[in-house]
């Protein structure tokens, strides 16, 4: 089966131009195929699942999810949390990104916690390994794991650009006003 077109747009935001690729879910949503910290869509697409990739993009003016990127960088950091995202792989990897999800905003694991909140405690490696493998960047927020040691640890998009996403974070977390 041909996967739908999609479309891709860019934001400006204070990390950098952000880049989302979209197709069209099932309720009519856009749902996330690819997104990350460049303003070259090429490169987004070769991380999207071979099963889900599109075989052409359009580019689109806007398009809605970017509104919730404005919004969490606009202080609402929780405005990413339901933004339909699609990745496929084996079954942990799909499963510890839907685990990323839970990860709250201001409150990064480090890879043997997200390895534990996984349900694997000592798949340590295969946890760091689904936050690499991750194509949905922010949507997906795999800047929320932390080195074993507490260091910032990779990101496809620079530490420069984690660093930025957690002190963001920290500042505007909901429960840190708790």
């Amino acid at each position: 089966m041909t996967p739908p077109p999609a479309r891709w747009a860019t934001v400006a935001t204070p990390p950098g131009p952000f880049t989302v690729v979209v197709t069209d879910g099932p309720d009519g949503r856009d749902v996330v195929l690819a997104s990350g910290w460049t303003d070259d869509v090429s490169v987004l697409l070769p991380v999207v699942h071979r099963s889900l990739r599109p075989t052409w993009v359009e580019h689109a003016d806007g398009l809605p999810v970017l509104d919730a990127v404005d919004a969490f960088f606009a202080g609402e950091v929780t405005a990413i949390d339901d933004v339909p995202v699609r990745q496929r792989s084996g079954p942990f990897l799909e499963d510890a990104w839907q685990v990323l999800r839970t990860v709250p905003a201001g409150f990064p694991d480090t890879y043997a916690e997200f390895a534990a909140r996984c349900g694997r405690p000592s798949a340590v490696r295969a946890a760091a390994n689904a936050c690499a493998r991750n194509a949905a960047a922010l949507f997906v927020p795999c800047h929320r794991v932390l080195g074993s040691s507490g260091g910032l640890g990779g990101f496809r998009w620079g530490t420069d650009v984690k660093r930025r996403l957690l002190d963001h974070e920290a500042a505007h977390a909901p429960l840190a006003a708790a």
